[in-house]
């Protein structure tokens, strides 16, 4: 059907249209979402990252050093930002998982590895050994906004320990679900550093309690799932890591059946509107939407609703 007869037709049946979840909406299928075939994670080879496709239009990043507690290596930040440049312009990825190998999610920042590259240059003086660690920080911090940056939503699924580089980690994803045992510390205060890689910048804003912020990052004491839950850095809890990963697939799933226009165009909308006045917020996804509600989407989706079927969006 062309799309202008589309237009009448929704015009037409537009009042019959009814918001409320179908019934037995909440038993999840796995709907294909794509003309194409799932993304190739074969192209996607990495040292310190293990890439597959679990399902149709889903990604599963998993932190792969887990004979070091997936600590964070130079290796690692380079990798993670290439990786998730690769996922943004992947047409066939619609959403990540993303998780840790092994007993921990993360250790946290690979202090050995790291004190190479940082030891001090006896010739030169402190304004130029500044300048190396500036230069030394920015592709850091940017292995975690490349993660926010990325339209495709990514799901932390944490287990056990949460770390330092790993706090600043998950709180650059879109959402974040964990295991009882999980616990999260921004550690960076012990080893006499402020956390400088985004916990300081976005925890807060996820969390919403300036008072509880202060308090872990001065003392790096440990976060635990319960209370973690009760502040908001996580939406759910669940029993041991294989229920977490059915979780979060289940829930990937979800999100990968619906329209890739209207879920990116939400993340990016959400994420310009957490820096930004409520105005600012307003004419941003007014000014995305002027091209994006022409799109076949949400005739699809309305089509979908209204014949009581699924859609079947094309790749974006």
């Amino acid at each position: 059907m062309a799309l202008s007869s589309m237009s009448r037709v929704l015009l037409r049946n537009y009042r019959h249209l009814s918001l409320s979840a179908p019934k037995g909406a909440h038993n999840i299928s796995v709907i294909s979402t794509s003309r194409g075939m799932a993304s190739d994670a074969s192209s996607y080879q990495f040292e310190t990252l293990k890439v597959t496709t679990p399902q149709e239009n889903i990604l599963h990043v998993e932190l792969n050093r887990p004979e070091k507690r997936n600590a964070m290596n130079m290796v690692f930040f380079r990798e993670m930002k290439e990786c998730f440049t690769k996922i943004a312009e992947d047409s066939d990825c619609r959403v990540v998982v993303l998780s840790g190998a092994g007993k921990n999610f993360t250790a946290g920042l690979d202090l050995m590895d790291a004190a190479t590259i940082m030891a001090p240059d006896g010739d030169q003086d402190i304004g130029r050994r500044a300048e190396v660690l500036r230069k030394f920080i920015i592709p850091l911090q940017e292995s975690n906004t490349v993660i926010e940056r990325c339209l495709k939503p990514v799901i932390a699924a944490i287990h056990s320990a949460c770390v330092g580089g790993g706090v600043d980690m998950i709180t650059a994803c879109d959402i974040r679900m964990c295991t009882k045992d999980a616990w999260f510390t921004i550690k960076e205060v012990d080893i006499g550093i402020a956390a400088d890689l985004g916990t300081l910048q976005r925890f807060p804003k996820i969390v919403g309690n300036d008072s509880l912020v202060r308090e872990l990052a001065y003392t790096g004491r440990a976060l635990p799932s319960e209370e973690a839950k009760e502040v908001g850095l996580v939406s759910r809890i669940f029993p041991d890591k294989e229920a977490l990963m059915d979780g979060a697939m289940e829930l990937a799933k979800v999100i990968a059946s619906k329209s890739p226009v209207a879920v990116q165009g939400t993340k990016s909308s959400l994420v310009y509107s957490r820096d930004h006045s409520v105005n600012d917020g307003l004419d941003h996804v007014r000014v995305w939407n002027m091209s994006m509600l022409q799109s076949e989407d949400m005739m699809k989706a309305a089509m979908a609703s209204m014949q009581k079927t699924d859609a079947t969006f094309s790749k974006l």
